[in-house]
């Protein structure tokens, strides 16, 4: 039960690199069967993500050997992957995958779209059929860690994204989302987020606002959403309670003088809007008027930092567990390892036991008396049978402390 990790991530190489060492979903195939053949047809698996490429090997081989097949599969020079390449054997490499798994060595802490991505990674490796033996084993364990951490800590429970971040300080204006409107102003992965987010916590509308309109619809069809222009928000912003605006725009979209119009069709009833953009898309002015409460994207950090804090108190405690699974990890390899030796020596013992009777049924053959080959039997395969356990009595006595 051997375990290599080769790799590169955010915190080794540039983002250029990690582009050029990615694989794309459809030749991931064949890249897992050509680093298995190349490797001498053992146990391996590929995680490839935008913030990392890993490479898992069943077996404790040279890990120059599989940084030139990377560098050869991307036709790469074998240097540029040399300075800022890391690897991991046995129980480092158990404990790094525990990490990776459970978003403790991500990008953003606690972030749990990994471990969906290392589950692909596995199920794509039993696919191809490069994951058969002990390595199916240890994607198992650590799939058991992160699931323990996920269940037993909170680091995955304070929002440290822009998106998450306003969604829930929309829910400290709003406790109750299921009877709210959220107009939306943008199309951006930022906008879409923060839709999905609301949708989460089950907001009643939601009304995308966008430059243009095909791609405003594109996105509101699949949140259940509705799309219009920017130029419509003067008629429609009445309707929403929440107003969360991300565009690339260099000047507001949305000034005071809408927003008053809009209160006063409100019967002045209260506004939670968030200016993510930078540039601001919404006039600071607006925090001006009554029943208005605009947060800006400089808000939202405080939000961040303090869940980033609540998400490092909540990484020590998942880092206690990481390390009792990495335990766990030793004591099955030395169980494995253990059943692996008492197999070969139940072999070796059989072999002496047959060798000794060939040649005690060939001494009696040669007249011999059956006692004497008997005594010879039995003093011969006693010698053998106590050689290799006398050896390693004598060499623990040597290793233990002297008085």
């Amino acid at each position: 039960m051997s375990l290599l990790v080769v790799g590169i991530n955010h915190n080794s190489a540039s983002l250029a690199l990690r582009e050029r060492v990615s694989f794309a979903p459809e030749s991931m195939s064949d890249a897992l069967r050509s680093l298995s053949a190349s490797l001498g047809d053992i146990d391996v698996a590929i995680l490839s993500t935008c913030n990392r490429t890993e490479l898992y090997i069943g077996s404790e081989i040279d890990h120059h050997t599989v940084l030139d097949w990377l560098a050869g599969f991307h036709k790469l020079d074998v240097d540029e992957l040399r300075h800022c390449h890391y690897c991991h054997h046995e129980e480092a490499a158990a404990r790094h995958l525990m990490l990776v798994a459970c978003g403790l060595d991500s990008l953003v802490l606690g972030e749990p779209q990994i471990f969906g991505q290392m589950k692909s990674a596995f199920a794509q490796a039993v696919e191809a059929g490069t994951l058969r033996g002990s390595l199916n084993q240890t994607f198992q364990q650590v799939f058991s860690v992160a699931k323990r951490v996920r269940a037993e800590t909170a680091i995955g429970h304070n929002p440290v994204s822009v998106a998450y971040a306003a969604v829930r300080l929309a829910q400290r204006i709003f406790s109750d989302l299921h009877k709210n409107t959220a107009l939306l102003i943008g199309a951006g992965k930022t906008v879409e987020l923060v839709a999905r987010h609301l949708r989460e916590q089950g907001i009643a509308r939601i009304i995308i606002a966008n430059r243009t309109l095909e791609r405003a619809r594109l996105l509101a069809e699949s949140l259940q959403a509705e799309a219009i222009l920017l130029g419509d928000i003067p008629h429609r912003l009445h309707e929403a309670d929440i107003v969360i605006s991300s565009t690339a725009s260099q000047l507001p979209v949305l000034g005071k003088g809408a927003v008053e119009q809009a209160l006063k069709k409100r019967r002045h009833q209260p506004v939670f809007m968030v200016d993510i953009a930078v540039p601001r898309d919404i006039e600071p002015q607006v925090a001006e008027l009554d029943d208005v409460y605009l947060y800006t994207v400089d808000d939202l950090r405080d939000v961040i930092d303090e869940n980033l804090r609540a998400r490092e108190l909540a990484a020590e405690e998942a880092r206690v567990l990481v390390e009792e699974g990495v335990a766990l990890y030793q004591q099955e390899k030395r169980r494995q390892e253990a059943s692996s030796n008492i197999v070969e020596y139940r072999q070796k013992a059989e072999a002496w036991r047959d060798a000794e009777i060939d040649r005690a049924l060939k001494s009696i053959a040669r007249g011999e008396s059956a006692e004497a080959a008997m005594k010879l039997l039995a003093r011969n395969l006693t010698n053998k049978l106590l050689h290799h356990p006398t050896e390693m009595l004598k060499n623990l006595s040597d290793q233990l402390p002297k008085p």
